[in-house]
């Protein structure tokens, strides 16, 4: 059983940046591929990122392109989203996700990841 706990969340004005991170326990992390995904009040939970087990592949939304980077720390078992030029529409809950077998795809959805973290609140002002 692989525990994931976010961290790094706040309100921050557009235009400013912010790093979240991930850290796993409970399993080997090296395994696991990583994603981010984030909920914005009134609507479903949207892919973000994806990391494969190494960090040498990334896949992002069209929405974030250009302007988020995963990355990945194995020996801290950590993973990050840095969080660049944000806009108000950013704003939402940010969850991390692990699937097995550390191959990341592109555009996950929710069933294909097999844990989750309880999130962090990510809120721009304008």
């Amino acid at each position: 059983q692989v525990q994931l706990v976010e961290s790094g969340g706040g309100l921050v004005q557009a235009g400013g940046s912010l790093r979240l991170s991930c850290a796993a326990s409970g399993g080997i992390f090296g395994s696991y591929a990583m994603g981010w995904f984030r909920q914005a009040p009134g609507k479903e939970r949207e892919f973000v990122a994806a990391i494969n087990w190494s960090g040498s592949t990334t896949y992002y939304a069209d929405s974030v392109k250009g302007r988020f980077t995963a990355s990945r720390d194995n020996a801290k078992n950590t993973v990050y989203l840095q969080m660049n030029s944000l806009k108000p529409e950013d704003t939402a809950v940010y969850y991390c996700a692990a699937r097995r077998g550390g191959i990341a795809t592109k555009e996950w959805v929710d069933y294909d990841m097999n844990y989750w973290g309880k999130g962090t609140l990510v809120t721009v002002s304008s």
